[in-house]
């Protein structure tokens, strides 16, 4: 609002009771007055981005009432089709967050060439008339003159379209009230709560659209929607809610139990690094450098040396490991730090896959042997690879990176690497490095074992992330929203009293209540997940509520449910015919616990049948990228040469796929290379040859287009 209000447009603030949406807008600002307001009309902003991240992105000011398609839109003014753009677009743009999208933030746009401004033709028909915009607070409508509107645009150089939106057969339709004492709007500037109320509870309730048919915009609407995260006012930084955080803690849990028992522990290690420590290893700093985010300044002063924010902990942590390792008594040293890291150069992120900070676990491990550490390598890649498939029921494959695609500064990287269907896209899992003596040579870390011989240490790092929940909700998710695997979800099960009507006693409605919290009790003790949801709400409602946000298990408690001694349970994974079974209540607990192990096997099992389908084994180039163009991996001999690498991921990249901005489409590139080779009809040494150049074939390996 302070910043609005810096703009010197003269205006009228209205202050009435808080407004969270449109219909009631128009309602609570009915029941105030509005003193020196004449023939007011209500607005709407909506900032829109074009597909294909070519074309500016389009401010569009509208009658509140005025409806119309966005696609259709967009392309009369020539661009491809658009969709609401994402908050961090507008942040970054705008320099505003979402409730304060009006026209008025254009003024914080350096270069206004870049935005595309459309304003409605019937807002600027009368210059008296008072637009009134709904932002910055819920309890507040600002009205401006049409004419003070129209001198802000020129005054600040904001070229704009007048457009008619009556051709695009848009309604305008009669008016809900505005202020009390206002003059009526006109007949073409007025509005039905009715519609309103509509549209409204279109964006409110449930998924808007498709996975397949638009799988960004249903990605970003599922986090949204189901809470799991909330958008932040720094570009590619979000709010991780109780939903998605309560994943990574039993992720935390399992994983934290699993490599305790291996003999590591945890620790916490500074975020900052020095620019001395950060740039001892020449090809480790080259992998990171155009990510790394520097501090400069404390206040107003400027640092004499900048200090970096952690990308990763490896010289972070060396230098301390070269002061506590002196004999071979004092290894192997195993630690794992839970924390946070900053990487921040790129230009589109995406919730939990690409994100500027992320959480993660990071293990950083010292041996006297090489053989000590290849073990531990693979020993945590497979606890990596159950975390996926046990925990989130994603299937992975289990391989080594390519030398283009290992670690920057490590030996060599092994890999866990999950599949998206719907983009038909790979996607990096975890990652197990073994880092030889690459470090130990860079920050002196060295031991004198028993013969007393001055030896470097051999080391590994390890890292697991938040993006095994973005993971998990591509994989699972469907139109309707979240599927989550019962082991990690938040609510395993939700109880919710049915059968209750108007002619229902309170007598009954108390013993459904209490049969409820009966039931929740029973499923908490025995170590389940559970509550019952007794809010005012309609049984239909509550059920879309928890099938939205992904709930395994719904119980339904009824009279005749009661009666009957067995609860009707409805699985949210898998098709209707089979979501329905009936649980008894002498046997509830065991019957729960089978069905959520049931729920947690078929999801794996169905989620690996899908991967296993678009895994396809080619020998030649001649089907390559027609195959990958179909949404498939593929696996290839190949003669392991970064040069050939290169060629494939160029000749490749000229495939005709369609651009998504915020899923890049781009070259195909390796994978891994599998641990699992074929063994029907397997490489043969000498014979076969490279898919791609003819030369010696290696290994079979897996290709394909990546996040």
């Amino acid at each position: 609002m302070d910043a609005f209000v810096a703009t010197g447009v003269p205006h009228v603030v209205v202050t009435h009771l808080a407004a969270p949406n449109l219909k009631e807008w128009a309602e609570k600002l009915a029941t105030v007055s509005a003193p020196g307001i004449s023939t007011p009309v209500l607005s709407k902003t909506l900032f829109l981005k074009p597909k294909g991240g070519k074309d500016d992105p389009i401010l569009v000011t509208s009658l509140e009432s005025t409806t119309f398609g966005i696609n259709p839109f967009a392309k009369s003014l020539g661009n491809k089709e658009a969709r609401m753009a994402a908050d961090d677009l507008i942040a970054s743009v705008l320099k505003v967050d979402k409730s304060s999208v009006t026209p008025f933030a254009l003024a914080n746009v350096a270069d206004k060439s870049k935005v595309t401004v459309v304003v409605d033709t019937a807002l600027l028909s009368d210059p008296k008339a008072h637009i009134g915009f709904k932002a910055f607070t819920d309890d507040k409508t600002v009205f401006v003159k049409a004419s003070d509107f129209k001198a802000f645009l020129e005054s600040n150089k904001i070229a704009y379209n007048s457009y008619d939106f009556s051709t695009l057969g848009a309604p305008r339709t009669p008016a809900a009230p505005v202020a009390k004492g206002a003059a009526p709007a006109p007949a073409a500037a007025q509005s039905s709560a009715a519609a309103v109320a509509s549209d409204e509870a279109k964006v409110q309730i449930g998924i808007e659209v498709g996975k397949s048919e638009d799988f960004p915009k249903w990605y970003q609407q599922v986090l949204k929607k189901t809470e799991m995260l909330e958008y932040y006012d720094v570009s590619g930084c979000y709010i991780l809610r109780p939903w998605s955080f309560r994943i990574w803690k039993e992720v935390q849990k399992w994983f934290g139990g699993k490599i305790e028992d291996l003999g590591v522990e945890d620790c916490y290690f500074p975020i900052f690094v020095s620019k001395r420590a950060l740039e001892k290893e020449k090809d480790h700093i080259e992998g990171f450098a155009p990510e790394v985010a520097w501090v400069t300044k404390a206040g107003e002063t400027d640092l004499e040396t900048p200090i970096a924010v952690r990308p990763t902990s490896e010289t972070v942590m060396y230098p301390a490991y070269a002061n506590w390792i002196r004999s071979h008594r004092d290894l192997p040293v195993r630690l794992n730090q839970w924390n946070n890291v900053v990487r921040w150069e790129f230009k589109h992120p995406q919730p939990f896959l690409r994100t500027r900070e992320f959480l993660w676990q990071e293990g950083h491990t010292a041996f006297a042997t090489k053989e000590e550490a290849d073990a531990e390598v693979l020993q945590i890649l497979d606890l990596y690879a159950r975390v996926y498939e046990e925990l989130l029921a994603v299937p992975v494959v289990k391989g080594k990176k390519s030398e283009k695609e290992k670690f920057a500064g490590g030996l060599y990287t092994t890999t866990v690497e999950g599949f998206v269907p719907t983009t038909g896209r790979g996607i990096q899992g975890a990652t197990s490095h073994c880092l030889g003596n690459n470090f130990a040579n860079m920050f002196d870390i060295t031991f004198e074992d028993e013969d007393k011989v001055v030896k470097k240490v051999w080391q590994n790092s390890w890292g697991l992330s938040t993006r095994v929940i973005g993971v998990m909700v591509m994989v699972h998710g469907d139109d309707k929203g979240l599927v989550l695997p019962p082991r990690v979800a938040a609510l395993q099960v939700v109880v919710i009293p049915v059968g209750i009507t108007a002619s229902t006693t309170d007598a009954d409605r108390k013993k459904i209540a209490e049969k409820a919290d009966e039931i929740v009790s029973m499923l908490k003790d025995a170590g389940i997940r559970a509550k019952a949801d007794t809010r005012n709400y309609t049984p239909g409602h509550k059920f879309n509520h928890w099938e939205m946000r992904g709930v395994p298990i719904r119980l339904e408690v009824g009279p005749k449910d009661i009666q009957s001694k067995s609860f009707r349970a409805v699985r949210r994974d898998g098709p209707r015919e089979t979501a329905v079974s009936h649980v008894p209540e002498d046997d509830l607990v065991n019957a729960v616990n089978t069905l959520l192990s049931t729920i947690q096997r078929d999801m794996y099992i169905s989620a690996k049948k899908e991967r296993d389908a678009h895994l396809i084994r080619l020998e030649t180039w001649d089907k390559f990228v027609s195959t990958l163009d179909a949404k498939n991996l593929v696996l290839v001999p190949w003669c392991e040469r970064t040069e050939c690498e290169d060629d494939v991921k160029e000749r490749s990249s000229k495939s005709s796929e369609p651009t998504d901005e915020k899923a890049p489409s781009m070259g195909a590139k390796t994978l891994c290379i599998p641990f699992e080779q074929p063994k029907e009809n397997p490489l043969v040494p000498g014979v076969t040859k490279c898919f791609a150049c003819g030369q010696n074939a290696k290994s079979y390996t897996l290709f394909g287009r990546s996040y």
